[in-house]
């Protein structure tokens, strides 16, 4: 499986893209400025990102997501990890266990390729599994990986209320060891893109959880 690994050509990225070969995947170390070239170049499925030293890491991620639409990780120092909110579909803190590291990379790009499904038409929103792809009146809006599978997730059930931990459970898997905060936080970035005050797609159910509002 190839995958592009955004960071400095050092000793340590080296050695990790070693390890990561040893679990059948085909690391193309670049920098920022030669990653979508590499993306290009390759049937790349993943972008790895090493944030620890690259400055503007909101800006990069934004920039990687629009370039290439592919899934991110990103591995983080524990300081920096705040910077990452809504901006990549999956983490790991440094020093990283190349092992989990492996599996979470190999989970999330199943995910991907298992999206093949017929289009979800609820009201204005038109969310197409094949392409990737959401339109919210019209739009085209962009989403991380974890936006789309939580919309797909919530319009494919319109009108039924999910708590957060369902929602944890069905989007983000059993094995997550996350807060509930997570879905709240990728509510309130799913609402900021497809919604407008006379869309209002996702209610909150207080005291209860999330519920794809049928318009």
């Amino acid at each position: 499986m190839e995958i592009v690994v955004v960071g400095k050509t050092d000793g340590e990225t080296m050695r990790l893209c070693t390890e990561l070969n040893g679990y059948g995947f085909q690391c193309n170390i670049t920098d920022i400025n030669n990653a979508p070239e590499q993306i290009r170049k390759n049937s790349v499925k993943l972008l790895l990102v090493e944030a620890n030293g690259l400055p503007e890491i909101e800006s990069l991620f934004r920039y990687l997501r629009r370039e290439s639409g592919l899934p991110i990780i990103a591995i983080v120092p524990l300081e920096k990890l705040d910077s990452l909110d809504g901006y990549v579909d999956d983490f790991i803190i440094k020093p990283c266990n190349v092992r989990e590291l492996a599996t979470r990379a190999k989970r999330l790009v199943k995910k991907v390729e298992d999206i093949s499904e017929e289009r979800i038409v609820a009201g204005d929103i038109i969310i197409d599994p094949d392409k990737y792809e959401v339109y919210a009146n019209g739009r085209l809006i962009s989403l991380t990986f974890k936006e789309f599978e939580l919309l797909k997730f919530l319009a494919g059930h319109p009108g039924r209320v999910f708590t957060r931990d369902s929602l944890l459970n069905q989007v983000w898997s059993e094995d997550y060891f996350g807060g509930d905060r997570t879905v709240d936080v990728h509510i309130r970035r799913l609402r900021s893109k497809i919604e407008d005050p006379s869309h209002i797609y996702i209610d909150t159910v207080r005291n209860m959880g999330y519920r794809f509002n049928v318009q």
